[in-house]
């Protein structure tokens, strides 16, 4: 099933089972696909669902920046209600990489390229991503590969 079609049936879903916070959740995530078709012109044929999965990694991380921000100024109560949503979110993203199969790729990576130095990581966090999709954090894998080139 296509994700957005997925999005569409949980929203009809929460609204007919009266679960309002998860509700406004997914109209907010329906509203940043409708803006991203109509700023792509793509508002007939809609977004695939990478497009759509990499708008739901943007939300994620809006949120989780959201939070640290409400933690480090003492209201937890607005931490929990970023983190509540973010869960929400997540539960449309693809099962998230092992950090150990995100380093075997990086490996076999570097070894395919036949690159090495930190000059090379640009490159390498690039195919890398190419072959992971959204399915590892970005910030992970720039991790792995910085110490993976270093070492």
């Amino acid at each position: 099933m296509a994700l957005k079609t997925q999005l569409d049936n949980d929203l009809k879903a929460a609204l007919l089972g009266g679960d309002r916070f998860r509700a406004e959740v997914l109209r907010g995530l329906k509203a940043v696909i409708l803006n991203e078709e109509v700023a792509q012109n793509k508002r007939d044929t809609g977004l695939d669902d990478t497009t759509i999965e990499t708008l739901i990694v943007r939300e994620v991380k809006k949120r989780a920046d959201s939070a640290a921000q409400y933690l480090a100024a003492g209201r937890p109560e607005l931490t929990e209600a970023e983190l509540a949503e973010s869960k929400v979110i997540e539960a449309y993203l693809p099962e998230q990489t092992s950090e150990e199969d995100i380093q075997n790729v990086i490996n076999e990576t570097i070894a395919a390229m036949g690159v090495s130095g930190p000059q090379a990581m640009g490159q390498v966090i690039g195919a890398v991503k190419g072959k992971l999709g959204n399915s590892a954090d970005g910030g992970t894998i720039a991790r792995l590969v910085k110490q993976a080139l270093v070492a």
